[in-house]
């Protein structure tokens, strides 16, 4: 099997904060928080990298350091310091380069059919190579077709929580529902930071799914969607009373959200007094709410006002031994017991990782070594 695990140089930790750091902010460190983020490393105290660089350790820390850290605590979702940042950034490089090699891979290798006669050319094909968590689905079937439901899919990066919703919104579907996919990770940091044009361009994209007509800027200004009320009168007036059915919406990654806690606070506020008027007005009650979150996202206190607490709560794990077995039955791979508990070993049981181990396995004569 092939090795996902790198060594993690002061080079890759500095590749690892500047491109996260940009990701969500648009900027690069600045070369004071490089030189913080290289004495720590290197296990200096704010005095010996401010006697080396000529600045106060004061300024160092309080100035520049508190701010890194904070940066990074909200963009990888846990508290980081001057102390942990390094393993805090080695888990988080880890996650990405294994996703970019399960990529590489999809993109690489040839199609190959699976047992169920279905071809792919890469390992997450929704029908080919999903793998049902049971009781999880029908749960999520039965809850989706109910007034005013809402369905909380939390779980760690790259456990599948797209692909359920997927299958979700194909059951919704089905059931002659509307259905509208949104995906927070496609939104700008400039967008999502700005409750003021993350609002527009989620009703945009709402109507451009629904083919309905573009009413945001009917008045000439986009400013008609700036709050609470207005948002609600919008989505009511323009979009459900057009969508005639009912309607699903599923947004994902909503953890994206995080970054600026008061955008959090006040759009998922609003997402869950949308939710609470389904439980008593029938024009509303045709909205259904799907959304997804990391295990590692953080809850602003004011939960009241939150959907945290409300629907019905779905949380993705590892795949268990008999899911591994579902899998390898799929791909046509004769696998013991003693190599399923070994391959579980190397993965732990991670869904992503779990199909490139097995796609390797099939398409390249990969054998486990015990």
């Amino acid at each position: 099997m092939m090795n996902i695990h790198t060594d993690f140089t002061w080079k890759t930790a500095l590749q690892a904060a500047n491109f996260l750091v940009f990701q969500h902010t648009g900027k690069y460190l600045s070369d004071l928080e490089i030189v913080i983020l290289r004495g720590a490393w290197n296990n200096r105290t704010y005095e010996q990298i401010a006697e080396a660089e000529g600045y106060t350790a004061s300024y160092l820390c309080k100035d520049i350091g508190c701010k890194l850290w904070g940066n990074l605590s909200t963009i990888l979702q846990e508290k980081v310091s001057k102390k942990n940042f390094r393993s805090a950034l080695q888990r988080e490089w880890k996650n990405y380069t294994q996703a970019s090699l399960i990529q590489n891979e999809t993109q690489l290798v040839k199609p190959i059919t699976m047992e169920n006669g279905a071809s792919t050319k890469g390992l997450f094909d929704l029908d080919a190579t999903y793998i049902e968590r049971s009781p999880i689905e029908s749960i999520c079937y039965e809850t989706i077709l109910k007034p005013g439901s809402l369905i909380r899919i939390k779980g760690a990066k790259w456990m599948g929580k797209t692909s359920l919703i997927k299958r979700i919104l194909e059951q919704g579907n089905l059931h002659r529902q509307k259905t509208v996919y949104l995906n927070f990770d496609t939104v700008d940091c400039h967008t999502i930071e700005d409750l003021n044009k993350l609002l527009p361009w989620i009703f945009l994209a709402i109507s451009a799914q629904l083919e309905l007509p573009n009413k945001v800027w009917k008045h000439g200004n986009q400013n008609i969607i700036d709050s609470h009320n207005s948002s609600t009168l919008y989505f009511e007036e323009y979009i459900l009373a057009e969508a005639k059915n009912d309607l699903v919406l599923a947004i994902d990654n909503i953890d994206r959200l995080s970054f600026n806690p008061a955008v959090m606070v006040d759009f998922l506020g609003l997402l869950c007094s949308w939710h609470e008027l389904g439980k008593t007005n029938g024009c509303w009650s045709k909205l259904k709410l799907i959304l997804s979150y990391s295990t590692k996202t953080h809850i602003p206190a004011s939960t009241n006002r939150l959907p945290f607490n409300a629907g019905v709560p779905i949380l993705l794990e590892e795949f268990d031994y008999e899911q591994v077995k579902t899998l390898a039955d799929l791909y046509q791979i004769d696998l013991t017991s003693l190599e399923i508990d070994r391959l579980m070993n190397e993965v732990g049981g991670h869904p992503y990782l779990m199909k490139l181990a097995m796609y390797q396995m099939k398409t390249k004569s990969t054998t486990l070594k015990l």
